[in-house]
């Protein structure tokens, strides 16, 4: 995706701290107008509707992960490594409350009243981390770092519902430290006996 603007940068920022706040109907341009400092006007200029300023934050919210997921590929070549840093990228995220939601999942369950354009970034978005997470269980199952029962796509869709259930299991009880709880069986689990 081509480089957008300083102003268009602060946008899909202020965009995505809202829907993560109050998902997709939870917020308008009015809402951003206050928080950037610019006019709604100048939010359609360069987002001319709602759909096109969500669907463009979650295909480069998709990207962003896509490109992070590349660099512990290279980084972190161990299976087991990479699924204890990705978990705790989010257990991070919720402790310190910078990103205490993955704005996909919370789109995700507002799926069906969601415009087209938007939900098909969305699916996409599940995909490719699905993809990722299997392929990882897959070389972990191959190379006996990972302990997993079921197929390699099954325990990966297990592990991304796990995660995703943890992150609104600590936003309903309001305390981070339900994340951990919950995660934690699941990743001494995929420990190698």
């Amino acid at each position: 995706m081509s480089n957008l603007s300083t102003t268009s940068e602060e946008i899909l920022a202020s965009a995505q701290k809202l829907i993560v706040a109050g998902g997709y109907n939870g917020f308008s341009y009015a809402d951003i107008a206050a928080v950037v400092g610019i006019r709604k006007a100048s939010i359609h200029h360069h987002f001319p509707s709602k759909v096109d300023l969500v669907r463009t934050l979650v295909l480069r919210y998709r990207e962003s992960a896509e490109a992070s997921m590349a660099e512990l590929e290279g980084n972190l070549p161990e299976p087991l490594e990479l699924i204890q840093t990705y978990a705790g990228h989010w257990a991070r995220c919720i402790e310190d409350a910078s990103f205490p939601f993955c704005v996909c999942a919370l789109l995700a369950s507002e799926l069906p009243a969601l415009p087209e354009e938007v939900a098909v970034e969305v699916r996409a978005f599940f995909r490719s981390l699905s993809a990722w997470l299997a392929s990882v269980m897959e070389r972990g199952q191959q190379q006996g770092s990972l302990n997993i029962s079921g197929a390699p796509r099954v325990e990966a869709e297990a592990f991304m519902a796990t995660i995703h259930g943890a992150m609104l299991s600590a936003r309903a009880y309001g305390t981070p430290d339900v994340f951990a709880t919950i995660l934690g069986p699941t990743l001494q689990r995929l420990k190698p006996v």
